[in-house]
């Protein structure tokens, strides 16, 4: 089958794919011979260096402690990080350039920071103008950190969510007389909601595992300054990084399947429903622009009960 972007492959284009179709799955197998030979060798797969993580020590006093740090410095960035992002992604786009370029220039400085240099800035600025003690300034400074750059990344993309929308979304607001207020509020955002989340998660996700900027400078007891600290312990190295790294793709797993669902389910709530816009609804989003005694629906004469036809 022939379509516009795409070309059927013919015989010698097929044998050429199942050809490097089985080239690459035997280079895979080799490397994956590879990695299981090297670590044979090196005992690395012996039982006693995973047997720890069948026994509830390991995980009750590093692995799970460790994972919830991970899991609350995520928490508060996020929390904090999408709604500030969203008011300097909507300030971006102000007729205001007073608000405009104030916004733009925050934005693109943190922006063009790196995360573990906001982090380290925070930490030492903790230290010497605040009251925060030296067991709770490494969570402060993480969060600030990772606030403070994924607010300026989110910011851009919320602005680029907005401008992704038809412009006649905006025409047609402002048809029915909704100031820019009103329509970002009730037409804008919630439209670019979805087309925004994708792009949500994956921010997400970076939020997630930038936590462990702040455990290999900071001394922040997350998921892989835990796992520093059992591998000490236990002897296992190379085991320990493999279990945090299953547990972080699990995690981003469950992350984006989360979002999946979401997306799918703000995509259904979007579908029309076949209701009719009264003038009651009109009047909950504000000031319509149609003159006193007037339907906004019907544009009928509601003062003398007219009905438009005599």
């Amino acid at each position: 089958m022939t379509s516009v972007l795409y070309d059927a492959p013919g015989p010698g284009a097929k044998r050429r794919n199942i050809i490097y179709s089985v080239l690459f799955v035997v280079v895979l197998a080799l490397g994956l011979w590879w990695v299981y030979s090297a670590m044979e060798d090196k005992g690395q797969l012996e039982w006693v260096k995973w047997s720890p993580f069948t026994e509830s020590q390991a995980w009750t006093t590093y692995l799970l402690p460790g994972l919830a740090n991970t899991v609350k410095a995520a928490a508060l960035a996020l929390v904090i990080a999408l709604p500030l992002g969203a008011l300097f992604g909507i300030a971006r786009l102000s007729d205001h350039r007073w608000v405009r370029v104030p916004a733009g220039v925050v934005v693109e400085f943190f922006r063009a920071i790196p995360v573990l240099i906001l982090m380290v800035f925070a930490n030492q600025y903790y230290s010497e103008y605040t009251d925060i003690s030296s067991d709770m300034r490494p969570l402060y400074a993480v969060v600030t950190g990772l606030v403070l750059y994924n607010a300026s990344v989110l910011a851009e993309v919320v602005r680029a969510g907005i401008l992704s929308l038809p412009k006649g979304q905006t025409e047609a607001a402002k048809a029915i007389g909704l100031r820019k207020g009103q329509t970002m509020r009730s037409i804008l955002l919630p439209q670019s909601v979805t087309a925004m989340l994708p792009a949500l998660v994956s921010q997400l996700v970076v939020i997630v595992k930038d936590t462990a900027l702040g455990g290999a400078l900071l001394s922040f007891t997350e998921l892989l300054s835990a796992r520093k600290t059992l591998a000490a312990n236990y002897g296992n190295v190379i085991p320990s990084f493999i279990v945090v790294a299953v547990i972080f793709i699990l995690l981003n797993l469950l992350l984006t399947t989360f979002a999946s669902w979401l997306e799918k389910r703000l995509r259904r709530a979007k579908r029309s429903t076949g209701a009719v816009l009264t003038g009651a609804t009109m009047d909950d989003l504000g000031a319509t622009g149609t003159p006193a005694g007037l339907d906004p629906v019907n544009k009928t004469d509601q003062a003398t009960g007219g009905s438009g036809g005599g």
